[in-house]
């Protein structure tokens, strides 16, 4: 396993917020963490707006979400740096 795909700071910030997205905790550990985000295919973005065109070119149907709404979508995980992951798990 490749822990260097995503930064420490997703790392941290899944595995502490992870019951945001799920019913259970899946990680105990930053190894399980990273893992898990690997399984998942997150990606990190830059902005609200990078968010849309991601959700849009995955078919996800976005019409009439707020940026709020975005940010509160349970697979939005708003990163320290400012720049955003999303986990779909």
């Amino acid at each position: 396993m490749n822990m260097e795909h995503y930064e420490e700071e997703c790392i941290i910030t899944f595995l502490n917020n992870q019951e945001k997205l799920l019913k259970e905790r899946v990680a105990e550990t930053q190894e399980e963490a990273a893992e898990f985000l690997e399984d998942c295919f997150a990606v990190v973005l830059n902005s609200i707006s990078e968010i849309r065109s991601y959700w849009e070119e995955n078919g996800m149907d976005i019409e009439g979400m707020s940026d709020e709404d975005i940010l509160e979508a349970a697979e939005v995980f708003e990163l320290p740096s400012g720049r955003f992951m999303v986990v779909e798990a």
